[in-house]
């Protein structure tokens, strides 16, 4: 309820809430392709892998013109 606790959750709600729906939208973690928990453990460790690079490539891209204002 203090102010660093409600900044706090809204930067969650900004990174981690979205990392997680992203996961679960754009990178099969809505149902588990594999059998086993090796596999899924697998299966999780990959896109987790591809969520990294994707977020180190934004972060390495140019910024395009109209963005810079």
């Amino acid at each position: 309820l203090t102010d660093w606790g409600k900044r706090l959750y809204k930067r969650r709600k900004e990174t981690v809430e979205r990392s997680f729906a992203d996961a679960k939208q754009l990178h099969g973690h809505r149902y588990a392709r594999f059998r086993g928990v090796i596999n899924v453990k697998c299966q999780c460790l990959l896109a987790a892998a591809a969520q990294n690079i994707k977020k180190i490539a934004m972060a390495l891209a140019p910024i395009p013109a109209i963005e810079r204002g």
